[in-house]
C-alpha cells in the first residue's frame, strides 16, 4: 500500500512487538496496547529456531539476541540415564544460525527497545474496552481513556486472547491436552552445547536448553489432571519427584532447584481458528489463532513469521482486505502443520492413541519438521 496506515496491536507479547517494529520501520503509525504494567515476561527461557532468527534479523535485532543468549547446532537424544543415543545437526534458513536459547525476559527488552526505536508507541497496563468497524476504520476505545480511529487493529493477545473473544464469542477456547510443563533456570552445565533431551517411562521428557554462557532451563513435560495445581510451598520438590527416573545432566540440575518460587508450571493448551482469523478490519495472530503444544519449539517461531508475512502483505497488496486475505493464505498451512505435528508427537511420546493422520504426519518427525520450515515462508 503507498499510503501509510494506522495500526493499533492489542498484545505487547513477542509476536505484537516483532509486528510493531516491522510496521514502524515500514513508516505505518503503530500503538501497541500491552494489559502487561511493563515489559517483563513470565518464564524463563525460550529457543530460537533459525526461522524465528531469519525474522529477527528482518526487523534488525538479530545481533542483539545472539549477543544475549546461545547459539547451538545439535540436538542430542539421551536416555533416562543420560547415555547420548544420536546426536542430530540443525539446519539453518539463509545464514542464520541454526538455534539460539535466550532468557524470555532479554528477549522481551530486546523487541520493546527496537519496536520504541522504529517509532512505535507502547503503551503498557493497557487493554481495549470498546471496538466498532464500520468497513472503512475500528473506532477503539481503550482503559486509559484514550479513543483512536485505526486501519487495522491485529490481536497478539495470547491463548486466552480478549479480542478473540470478541470476534468469536466463546466459540473458539483453550484446550487442554492434559499435559503440562514444568520449567526452571539452573547453572548450564558445561557439556551442555545444544539441546538435551531424555525420554523416560513417566515423562513425555524432560530436556535441558542452555540460555546464555552461565545458564540452562530444565524442562519436563507430563501428564496432569485438570484441577492440579502445584503447591506453591514444595513445587519445586513436586517436580523433583516427577523426574526420580531421569539420571546423568537432568540429575544434575536439578540439585540446583532448591527455590520453589524459581519454578515456572504451565498447562499445555491448544487453540484452533477454523474460521477465517479476520473479520473486516480485526485480525487474529499467533496464539490468539493458532496456539500449539510445545513439541517443535516453534510457538513463537510462528507468531513472528506472523508478523513479518503480515508486514509483508501490507506491503504488496493494494488494501487492507486484500492484504489479510494473502496473509492468512499463507500462513495457514504453515501453522496448522505446526501445530498438528506438535499435537502428534505429543500424543506419541505419552503414549496416547494417534489417528492415521497423524501417523502420516509423524513419518516426518522433530529432525524432519526442522528441515520443513527452515524452508521460504
Amino acid at each position: 500500500m503507498a499510503t501509510p496506515l494506522r495500526v493499533l496491536i492489542h498484545g505487547g507479547g513477542i509476536g505484537g512487538l516483532t509486528l510493531a517494529t516491522a510496521l514502524a520501520r515500514r513508516g505505518h503509525t503503530v500503538r501497541v496496547a500491552e494489559l502487561r504494567d511493563g515489559v517483563e515476561a513470565l518464564g524463563v527461557g525460550i529457543i530460537q529456531p533459525s526461522n524465528a532468527l531469519h525474522v529477527m534479523r528482518e526487523i534488525g535485532t538479530l545481533d542483539a539476541c545472539l549477543e544475549a543468549g546461545f547459539e547451538w547446532e545439535i540436538l542430542t537424544i539421551c536416555d533416562p540415564t543420560g547415555a547420548p543415543l544420536a546426536k542430530i545437526p540443525q539446519p539453518r534458513m539463509d545464514d542464520a544460525p541454526s538455534n539460539n536459547g535466550i532468557p524470555r525476559p532479554e528477549l522481551a527488552r530486546i523487541l520493546a527497545e527496537a519496536a520504541s526505536a522504529a517509532g512505535a508507541e507502547v503503551s503498557y497496563g493497557t487493554t481495549i474496552t470498546e471496538l466498532s468497524d464500520d468497513g472503512a476504520g475500528v473506532d477503539v476505545s481503550l482503559s486509559d481513556g484514550s479513543s483512536a480511529r485505526w486501519d487495522l487493529v491485529v490481536g497478539f493477545d495470547g491463548i486466552g486472547s480478549p479480542l478473540r473473544g470478541r470476534l468469536y464469542g466463546d466459540t473458539y477456547t483453550p484446550e487442554y491436552t492434559g499435559f503440562a510443563n514444568w520449567r526452571v533456570t539452573v547453572p548450564r552445565q558445561p557439556e551442555v552445547q545444544g539441546v538435551v533431551m531424555s525420554a523416560g517411562n513417566e515423562a513425555a521428557k524432560a530436556l535441558l536448553t542452555p540460555i546464555t554462557d552461565e545458564l540452562m532451563y530444565l524442562g519436563a513435560v507430563f501428564g496432569e489432571e485438570p484441577d492440579f495445581r502445584p503447591d506453591p510451598e514444595r513445587v519445586h520438590e513436586q517436580l523433583a519427584e516427577r523426574l526420580t527416573a531421569f539420571g546423568g545432566p537432568v540429575a544434575e540440575a536439578l540439585k540446583h532447584v532448591t527455590d520453589p518460587a524459581a519454578v515456572v508450571y504451565s498447562r499445555i493448551s491448544q487453540v484452533t481458528v477454523e474460521e477465517p482469523w479476520h473479520v473486516g478490519r480485526v485480525v487474529l495472530a499467533g496464539d490468539a489463532a493458532h496456539a500449539s503444544a510445545p513439541q517443535l519449539a516453534q510457538g513463537a517461531a510462528m507468531a513472528v513469521e506472523d508478523a513479518l508475512v503480515l508486514a509483508q502483505s501490507l506491503d504488496a497488496e493494494v488494501d487492507v482486505a486484500a492484504a489479510l486475505a494473502s496473509w492468512e493464505a499463507r500462513r495457514r498451512p504453515r501453522a496448522m502443520f505446526v501445530q498438528s505435528l506438535s499435537r502428534a508427537v505429543l500424543k506419541q511420546e505419552t503414549g496416547n492413541p494417534t489417528t492415521p493422520e497423524e501417523d502420516e504426519l509423524l513419518k516426518i518427525g522433530i529432525p524432519g519438521a526442522a528441515h520443513v520450515l527452515v524452508k521460504p515462508y
